[in-house]
C-alpha cells in the first residue's frame, strides 16, 4: 500500500509530499492543474523511463520517493532473490540528474531500472487509457483469467521452468552451430590422428634409423676396411701381431743383462694381447656388417615417412610428433564431446517439455473451470454499469507449441447491444464500454487480494449520471479490499471516496506550481459542488454535493 509520495523539482512541482491511506481515495482538480504530473512522478518510481525534461529547475536534480507498506504481500522471496534487505515498509527512490541520467534505489540500496520496475509492478497497478488498449491483447486476457482462477503460483513455477527450457534451447543452438562447424574439421582430425597412430611412433627411433642406415649404405666400404685392418693386424705375412711377438722374444732374451727391460717386455706382451682382442672384435664386427638392400629400402621408407610427418606438422623430432598426436586426440575428444552434449541437451529439452506440458494441461483445466463463472460475473457488473444487454464470452484455443503462457490462447468476445453478434473487443466495443469492461475485470480481480494498490486514471471516460455513481460504488467496494486511488472529473465518483485530494496550480514567486491538498468534509462539499457547476457554485449544487456525500 502506498503510504507517502514525495516529489521534488519535477515539472511543475517544487516540493510536494502527500500521505495516503487505505480504502478508496479520489483526486480531483481542474484540467491542467497537474493531476497527470502526480501520476507521472509515481510512474518514475515504478520503473518508467525518464529524461532531463522532467526537471523544473535544470540546475538541481529531481528526487521522487514513495513509501510503501508491503508486510501482507509475500514479497520476502523477491527481496531475497535480488539480494535486498526486507522490511515491512519499503522506500522506492528515483533521482534524475541535470544530464537526464537517473539513479534508482530500493531502501537506499542502488538497483537497476529492471529491478525497480519488477518490484513496482508488484506494488501498484495503474489503470489508464493505455491499459484499456491492452484488453485486446491475448496475453493480458490470459493474465486476467489466471488472476481470477488463482493459478499465479502455478504460472510462476511454469514460467521458471519455461525459462529453463529457453536457456537449454539457446545452449543447444550454440552447440549445434559449433558441431556443424566442427563436422569438416572432425574428418580432417580423424585422418591426421589415424595417420600418426598408424606411424607407430617410437621415441628415439629417428637417431637409431639414421645410424643404421648410414652403416648399411656404406657396408661394402666398412667390410673392406675391416678386412684390411684384420690383415694388417693378424693375417698378413708381415702383420702387427707377429712383429710384436718377435719383438717381445728379442727383449726377453736380453732382459737378463738389463733387468729394467723386463717391464718393457711385459708392456709389449700386454699390447700383443690387446691387439689380438681387437683383431677378434673386428672380425666379429665384420661378420655383422653385410649388404642388405631390402633392409636399406625399409629403413629409407620409414625415414621418409617420419621426415614427411615432421615437415607436415612443423616439428623436428619424433617425440614432438607424439605430442602432436596427443593434441589431436584431445581435439577429437572435444568434438565428440560436443556431439554427446548435443544429444544430452536434446534429452533435457524433451524432459522439460514433458514436464511443462503436464503443468500446462493442469493450468489449462483450472482456467477453463472458472470460465463460466467469470463470464457471468463480468456480465452482471456490466449490467450494473449501464450495459444492460451485455454479452461476454471467452474462447479457448490450443497453441501449437508451448509458450510463456502455457498451451492456451484466448479471445474475449463481446457485444453491448441486443441482436448484434459478439466480436473481438477491438471491433465490438466503444472506448466507454471498454473502460467499463476493464473496470469489471479489475473489480473481480481485486477480490483475490493480489495487489496492494490500484490507481485509476480517468476511469470515468465515457460514463456519466447514474452509471458514474455505480462506477463509484464499485471502486468503493474495491477499496474495502485494497487501496484504490482514482483520478476523476465526475462528482458522483468523487463523492464515493473515503479520502479526497484536490490538485491545483498556484503562482508563487512568479512561478506556476502544482500543489495538492487533502480536503476536509466541508471542503469536499465545495469541491464537488464546483464539479457540478459551470462557473458559479450555486446553492443547488452545494445541496446536491451534500446529498452525494451522504449517499
Amino acid at each position: 500500500m502506498l503510504l507517502k509520495l514525495s516529489i521534488k523539482n519535477y515539472i511543475l512541482i517544487h516540493d510536494l509530499e502527500i500521505d495516503f491511506s487505505d480504502g478508496f481515495s479520489v483526486i480531483t482538480g481542474e484540467t491542467g492543474a497537474g493531476k497527470s504530473i502526480l501520476l507521472g512522478a509515481l510512474s518514475l518510481i515504478l520503473g518508467q523511463r525518464a529524461d532531463s525534461g522532467s526537471l523544473l529547475d535544470k540546475s538541481r536534480k529531481c528526487i521522487i520517493e514513495g513509501l510503501f507498506a508491503i508486510g501482507d504481500y509475500n514479497l520476502e522471496s523477491f527481496f531475497n532473490e535480488q539480494g535486498l534487505d526486507y522490511d515491512e515498509t519499503v522506500i522506492l527512490r528515483r533521482e534524475i540528474g541535470q544530464n537526464g541520467k537517473s539513479r534508482t534505489f530500493i531502501n537506499d540500496t542502488p538497483v537497476n531500472l529492471v529491478q525497480l520496475k519488477d518490484l513496482g509492478d508488484r506494488l501498484v497497478n495503474v489503470h489508464s487509457q493505455h491499459s484499456i488498449v491492452t484488453l485486446n491483447d491475448s496475453n493480458f486476457q490470459l493474465a486476467v483469467i489466471d488472476s481470477y482462477a488463482g493459478v499465479q503460483a502455478d504460472m510462476n513455477e511454469y514460467r521458471r521452468r519455461y525459462l529453463d527450457l529457453l536457456n537449454v534451447k539457446r545452449q543447444l543452438a550454440g552447440l549445434e552451430e559449433l558441431a556443424a562447424k566442427s563436422a569438416g574439421e572432425k574428418d580432417y582430425l580423424e585422418f591426421l590422428y589415424k595417420e600418426l597412430t598408424a606411424a607407430n611412433l617410437i621415441p628415439g627411433e629417428l637417431h637409431d634409423i639414421e645410424e643404421e642406415l648410414e652403416l648399411l649404405t656404406h657396408a661394402e666400404e666398412v667390410r673392406s676396411s675391416l678386412y684390411q685392418a684384420i690383415q694388417m693386424i693378424a693375417d698378413a705375412d708381415e702383420n702387427i701381431l707377429s712383429r710384436l711377438s718377435e719383438t717381445g722374444k728379442i727383449l726377453n732374451g736380453i732382459s737378463k743383462y738389463k733387468p729394467d727391460l723386463a717391464v718393457l717386455t711385459d708392456r709389449i706382451n700386454s699390447n700383443y694381447i690387446d691387439i689380438k682382442d681387437v683383431s677378434k672384435e673386428l672380425a666379429v664386427i665384420g661378420e655383422q656388417v653385410f649388404v642388405d638392400p631390402a633392409r636399406v629400402e625399409s629403413l629409407t621408407q620409414r625415414l621418409d615417412l617420419l621426415y614427411r610427418l615432421m615437415k607436415k606438422h612443423f616439428v623436428k623430432t619424433v617425440e614432438e610428433l607424439a605430442d602432436v598426436r596427443l593434441r589431436i586426440e584431445k581435439q577429437l575428444s572435444e568434438v565428440v564431446g560436443v556431439d554427446e552434449q548435443v544429444i544430452k541437451l536434446h534429452n533435457d529439452i524433451a524432459a522439460l517439455e514433458a514436464t511443462l506440458l503436464e503443468k500446462a494441461v493442469i493450468i489449462s483445466k483450472e482456467r477453463q473451470k472458472i470460465t463460466g463463472e467469470f463470464e457471468k460475473e463480468v456480465i452482471n457488473i456490466l449490467k450494473q454499469l449501464g450495459i444492460g444487454m451485455a454479452r461476454f464470452n471467452i474462447e479457448f484455443f490450443r497453441s501449437t507449441s508451448l509458450t510463456r503462457d502455457g498451451i492456451d490462447k484466448v479471445k474475449f468476445l463481446f457485444s453491448a447491444n441486443k441482436g448484434i453478434g459478439m466480436k473481438e473487443l477491438s471491433g465490438a466495443a466503444s472506448g466507454g464500454e471498454l473502460s467499463r469492461l476493464m473496470l469489471a475485470m479489475k473489480s473481480m480481480i481485486s477480490q483475490k487480494n493480489l495487489l496492494p494498490t490500484i490507481i485509476f486514471d480517468e476511469i470515468d471516460s465515457g460514463v456519466s449520471g447514474e452509471t458514474a455513481g455505480k462506477v463509484g460504488g464499485i471502486l468503493k467496494r474495491m477499496g474495502n479490499l485494497m487501496q484504490v486511488i482514482a483520478i476523476t472529473h465526475l462528482p458522483q465518483i468523487a463523492a464515493k471516496g473515503d479520502l479526497h485530494y484536490r490538485v491545483f496550480k498556484s503562482e508563487r514567486d512568479h512561478t506556476a506550481s502544482t500543489y495538492i491538498d487533502r480536503l476536509t468534509e466541508e471542503e469536499r462539499i465545495g469541491e464537488i459542488a464546483k464539479m457540478l457547476s459551470n462557473e458559479k457554485v450555486t446553492a443547488s449544487a452545494l445541496k446536491t454535493a451534500k446529498e452525494l456525500l451522504n449517499n
